[in-house]
């Protein structure tokens, strides 16, 4: 134990050395308890303070706990004053132990999730490399083909691919790896997508409109090979061959917990209860991802043109 004569030589000493514990008392020569106890508080690491007052002094106490005091005890005459001091000396001590001990529990849960956060980068990373070597691959094939029907095929697989590999390029490029920002995503989205199916003979014009929306991993993804495949069957069977148009496709909020997909165009529309046009796999693949979202797409033929809506949960 170490002892000062004054609070001013006590404040010299927590600042020279580490203590578990400091007892001030409210009256002391050059520097009161009060003074003392805020230089005390000023110090880089300070330590826990239990303040000593006179028993007719209640509002002093209350101060010295405002301002930073971890308990206090007052003044009387008799070994009751002693076992309180000691009963609170131990109980300051034991709660200072335990906020170390939450302090470094919650540093180690900190760099914990840090790593955590740099190994699911990393793998998103690896994933968005893999899926892009794939696509590659996708298109070299294709590029051999000499029947067009398959080549297509392959084009379309190579496009939905596309679609995964971007949702994994903005988890590893992001700072949150367990949600999407929508807007960002399907801007990105929308521009490979005018890439592979806009041509001068066919120049099809593709417009975005989404609020800031983001979603978990899982939804992101479905959503992705979603819009791919409404894009790419407005491209293809919208409008006249040869021809081009405008699609155009909306993600918003309705209410609090739910968003709103829609893709329209301005093209030929559809009859009612039309059998899906080429193979139907991207019928069915639509059909799958809107499910998976706990959702379905419904179709609205117009004057001109058809609107495909989706509504789904947030969470």
């Amino acid at each position: 134990m170490t002892t000062a004569e004054g609070g001013g030589e006590g404040v010299l000493l927590a600042a020279s050395q580490p203590f578990d514990l400091v007892a001030v008392d409210h009256y002391m020569p050059g520097m009161d308890g009060l003074e003392t106890l805020e230089r005390l508080g000023a110090l880089p690491a300070p330590p826990p303070v239990v303040y000593v007052t006179g028993s007719d002094e209640g509002r002093i106490a209350v101060a010295a706990l405002k301002a930073g005091a971890a308990d206090y005890v007052v003044k009387t005459v008799g070994e009751d004053f002693f076992d309180l001091l000691t009963a609170s000396f131990e109980q300051v001590l034991d709660r200072s132990r335990l906020a170390r001990e939450k302090a470094r529990a919650e540093e180690d849960l900190r760099a914990s999730n840090a790593r955590l956060e740099a190994l699911l980068g990393e793998v998103n990373h690896r994933v968005a490399n893999s899926l892009q070597l794939v696509s590659a691959m996708v298109r070299l094939q294709a590029g051999a083909l000499a029947d067009p029907t398959a080549r297509a095929a392959l084009d379309d697989t190579q496009r939905r691919i596309g679609a995964i590999a971007q949702v994994h390029r903005r988890l590893y490029s992001a700072n949150d790896v367990e949600s999407v920002d929508m807007r960002d995503y399907l801007g990105s989205l929308i521009e490979e997508l005018t890439e592979t199916l806009s041509c001068d003979s066919a120049p099809h014009s593709l417009h975005l409109a989404a609020e800031p929306i983001r979603l978990p991993t899982d939804k992101a993804v479905s959503l992705g090979v979603i819009v791919t495949e409404l894009v790419t069957n407005a491209c293809k069977y919208a409008y006249p061959t040869g021809a081009g148009g405008e699609i155009r496709v909306m993600l918003a909020l309705e209410g609090a917990d739910v968003f709103l997909l829609a893709v329209e165009d301005d093209g030929c529309g559809m009859a009612a209860e039309a059998a899906p046009k080429g193979t139907g796999l991207g019928t069915k693949l639509i059909r799958a991802m809107a499910q998976s979202l706990q959702s379905m797409i419904e179709y609205e033929p117009r004057e001109r043109g058809v609107r495909a809506t989706l509504r789904a949960s947030l969470t």
